[in-house]
């Protein structure tokens, strides 16, 4: 196409006015068109005539009725000085040229280049806009009237079909393709230059296909310029408003040399090459018809059937097959080998309102039930797809997360959690290839992070801030029962969660993070039943369904380093000091105040793209929390050590489906070496969409 149009300015300078005498035909029943042209920093560069042009017509109040006026003034005098230039001229000769020029298919070639999207209110968003007269055939228009016929350009259909209130989401996105395309003069650096000859353009060479034409708008025109480094930039995207400006220049230096009356307007070899051009591009310019009419028709599809213009519907749903293979329970017992067949689906509505903040809500069904309420009767070994640690089953449809997330400022993101909030929301877990909340990565909860992070939750308020690209604070504050107005509970009074950390990136393939937790009548779910105490006095004997307030301060490093495209190794380290805060009296025992140490530790080795792009497979070792010590002897502790090793591959279907076959064993089941060691089996599948 631009081959076309740079062949096409080789002619001389009546050509054009000839076909702006055409152009005025196919125009005067339509209504002038209002162009608006963006900020003189992203025009394309031209010379001072061109410039001159688009400020007086800034400085007109009327810009339609004057535009027309002009327009049709220097018609007039085209097709004076043209009569009289092609007396002598055979018919046979001129009438294939201006036909053809008559007929509205040139014209919708050219003009159907368009963008796919441009709404007819641009001008709008750009209050200082200049007022540019289109050449551009009058089915394009958007500001037609109702009673336009039938062949209403696909930008009318889309705005026609739109909500009023998508509108001006719509105006935004295309001025960001438009600054986009423009995005090299949006400096005061790019102003452009005024050139005489094409040799002061360094970059154009006489090998340039576009080599003529270029020097003819220069040397023989003067309606191009270059840039003030001595470029002619050919290979840079053009926008409309940028032809609408150049195509102006050039025009006004057509109607200068008409007005003074110069010779030699145009030759026979000038309306020979006209024709030639026209029968030479034929092909191209019906193929590109075709395509941008089938996009045309694309588009106005997808606007008509989409969900919402500020709303994205995402989700994923998950099958899980697990089962325990052998092993003995928390109790001494032989767990239960029953094979379970459960999902989970989550069901997101992302909303964003401005473009860079985003609210999320989460609907969610579990019906996956976990092994410890029964099988394993501890925290250790659960998974993280299924209801949760000594959870029911349920096929309930519920809200799950709920925040909204804006920046304040370049450097800061807020994070509002009204529901369900977690430590991964708003920080860096440090653990790439493991942390895919269930979905991908590890199978279990200890597996997935740190397990100090699971000492907040709920509702509340968080923030993260860039200190350049090395160095970010995450700070938060998730309450349990915000909404409860009664004793005990609400912002401030019931469980509560505080975090801060430290996460320092010294390369793209290396993090490391120093994590505080401080929280109040939480406790982490993972680990042995000691060091879940506060919450799990049964399996200890005493007779209460009572829960001890506890206080607990923790601390963790996380740590990851990817050596290679394929293979990483990461790991972590927990110290949590659990503090019992009052005495507790059941009719089988009593429990005193004091404090429990609680330690946890893994590594991690990752293995990207294994066998195949996409996949991963990942290895596991470590130990859940255990309690190593305690401050009274009411206070249980851990005397042995259990070992968490844990073995997944997740394999890429495809970009939707992934299924990731596991195994996680337990050595001496909550930290008891007298419980054999317990093997669960898991195969999940995920798919998204």
């Amino acid at each position: 196409m631009s081959k076309f149009l740079w062949k096409g300015l080789l002619i001389s300078p009546a050509v054009l006015a000839a076909s702006l005498v055409v152009s005025s035909t196919a125009l005067a029943a339509e209504k002038p068109v209002e162009i608006a042209t963006t900020d003189q920093a992203h025009q394309l560069p031209l010379a001072g005539a061109a410039t001159e042009a688009a400020k007086s017509e800034t400085a007109k109040p009327e810009t339609a009725e004057p535009a027309s006026l002009a327009s049709k003034s220097t018609v007039e005098t085209i097709e004076k000085e043209s009569a009289n230039l092609y007396e002598g001229f055979t018919n046979d000769l001129i009438a294939p040229v201006v036909e053809q020029a008559k007929t509205p298919e040139v014209a919708a070639d050219l003009g159907e280049t368009k963008p796919a999207v441009a709404p007819a209110n641009l001008s709008f968003e750009q209050p200082v806009a200049e007022q540019i007269p289109a050449v551009a055939p009058a089915n394009l228009s958007e500001t037609q009237s109702a009673t336009t016929p039938a062949n209403l350009s696909a930008q009318e259909q889309i705005s026609q079909s739109t909500e009023p209130s998508a509108q001006p989401q719509a105006q935004s996105n295309v001025l960001e393709q438009i600054n986009q395309y423009s995005a090299e003069d949006s400096s005061s650096e790019n102003a452009a230059g005024q050139v005489t000859s094409v040799s002061q353009l360094s970059d154009v060479r006489p090998t340039d296909w576009a080599f003529q034409a270029l020097q003819s708008l220069v040397e023989r025109y003067g309606c191009i310029a270059g840039y003030p480094d001595g470029t002619f930039r050919g290979n840079r995207a053009m926008t409309r408003y940028e032809f609408a400006a150049g195509l102006n220049a050039c025009l006004d230096k057509v109607s200068e040399l008409i007005q003074g009356g110069s010779r030699s307007l145009a030759t026979r070899e000038d309306l020979a090459s006209v024709q030639r051009l026209q029968e030479e591009f034929a092909a191209e310019l019906a193929t590109l018809r075709g395509r941008v009419d089938a996009l045309e028709a694309r588009a106005s599809e997808l606007e008509a059937n989409q969900f919402s213009t500020t709303t994205k519907l995402n989700g994923e749903v998950i099958f899980g097959l697990a089962g325990i293979a052998r092993g003995d329970d928390a109790e001494g017992r032989e767990a239960d080998r029953t094979t379970a067949f459960g999902s989970r689906v989550r069901i997101n509505f992302d909303t964003s309102f401005s473009g860079e903040d985003l609210l999320r809500t989460r609907l969610q069904v579990l019906n996956l039930g976990a092994f410890s309420t029964e099988n394993t009767k501890t925290a250790e070994g659960e998974l993280r797809f299924n209801v949760g640690p000594f959870g029911e089953a349920n096929n309930i449809v519920a809200l799950d997360a709920l925040l909204y997330q804006f920046p304040l400022g370049k450097s800061t993101t807020v994070i509002l959690e009204a529901n369900a909030g977690a430590a991964d929301d708003f920080v860096n877990t440090v653990n790439p290839y493991f942390d895919g909340d269930g979905s991908y990565g590890a199978l279990s909860n200890f597996g997935t992070r740190n397990p100090i992070y699971y000492l907040l939750g709920g509702s509340g308020i968080a923030l993260r801030h860039q200190f350049g690209e090395k160095l970010e604070v995450s700070l938060g504050y998730l309450t349990g029962d915000p909404a409860n107005p009664t004793r005990g509970n609400g912002l401030f009074n019931g469980s509560y969660g505080g975090l801060a950390q430290l996460t320092f990136k010294p390369s793209d393939s290396m993090a490391l993070g120093l994590t505080y937790v401080n929280s109040y009548n939480l406790i982490t779910n993972t680990g042995s039943n000691a060091s879940n105490f506060p919450q799990r006095l049964g399996s200890f004997g005493f007779d209460s369904d009572s829960n001890v307030p506890v206080s607990s301060n923790s601390y963790g490093a996380q740590a990851s380093w990817q050596l290679n495209r394929r293979f990483a190794i990461g790991g972590w380290a927990g110290y949590t000091n659990q503090r019992i805060l009052s005495n507790l009296g059941t009719p089988t025992g009593s429990v005193q105040r004091g404090d429990q140490k609680i330690w946890n530790w893994a590594v991690t080795l990752a293995f990207p793209d294994l066998l195949k792009e996409g996949n991963v497979a990942g290895i596991v070792v470590g130990m859940e929390p255990r309690v190593t010590s305690s401050t009274n002897r009411t206070l249980p502790e851990d005397k042995d050590t259990s070992l968490h090793l844990e073995g997944f591959y997740q394999f890429k279907l495809s970009d939707n489906i992934s299924i990731t076959p596991g195994l996680i064993w337990l050595t001496a089941p909550d930290h008891n070496k007298n419980n054999s060691d317990l093997v669960i089996g898991v195969v999940r599948t995920t798919f998204t969409f």
